[in-house]
């Protein structure tokens, strides 16, 4: 591993695998942050280079242990979010915790999850969310909330109390090529340590950052 900040990354930041540093780092908030620790603001670009941002929850940190991973959150692929990041097949996030005063920030190449890992998250959402994922055209013009509820009703029907994973709703897999962990410092002279790579497959570099 090209690792140039080794020596300098101790305590918070220690560590070979920047996964397993996400992850003992959320971990952390879920005992600190009042609400939806894994919440992250995810960053898409639409076809004409805007920027989108939007709050979502992200439901695995993968660690392979080697130095690789990736992180995912699930969705309807006809959602805005989807769509833009199917056609530029890239997208960013920032972690916050106000509690920690720490944040990682993301950017990578996505891919879909739409096997039996997005099967077994699926099946463990509420019978509720399930029907709703059924039910709702993400991103659509609805004409009222009583629309979207008789929908609810419809597919309740039709579905019944054990729905299979709706064939337009899965996951999505961010493979980072830059990751950067921030913690708060005194008089706003905060630490950074960013982890780029070429591509997926290649090794990190590490580096300390002004903040």
């Amino acid at each position: 591993m090209g690792d140039t900040g080794m020596a300098a990354r101790d305590g918070i930041f220690a560590g070979d695998d920047p996964f397993a540093l996400a992850q003992s780092w959320l971990a952390e908030a879920e005992a600190s942050e009042p609400n939806d620790p894994n919440a992250i603001a995810l960053a898409t670009v639409d076809a004409d280079g805007l920027p989108n941002a939007r709050m979502v929850l992200l439901k695995e940190i993968e660690a392979l242990g080697d130095g690789t991973g990736a992180f995912v959150f699930y969705t309807n692929y006809g959602s805005a979010k989807a769509q833009e990041i199917e056609a530029a097949g890239k997208a960013a996030f920032v972690l916050h915790w106000k509690s920690l005063r720490r944040q990682i920030r993301v950017r990578g190449v996505t891919s879909r999850e739409d096997g039996p890992q997005a099967d077994a998250y699926y099946a463990s959402r509420s019978l509720k969310s399930r029907l709703g994922a059924w039910a709702s055209q993400q991103s659509q013009p609805l004409e009222s909330r009583s629309t979207l509820m008789a929908e609810v009703a419809r597919v309740t029907a039709q579905q019944g109390t054990n729905p299979a994973r709706p064939p337009f709703w899965g996951g999505i897999r961010i493979t980072p090529v830059e990751i950067e962990f921030w913690a708060d410092g005194a008089f706003r002279l905060h630490d950074r340590f960013r982890w780029t790579r070429t591509g997926p497959n290649d090794a990190w570099d590490v580096v300390r950052l002004n903040p």
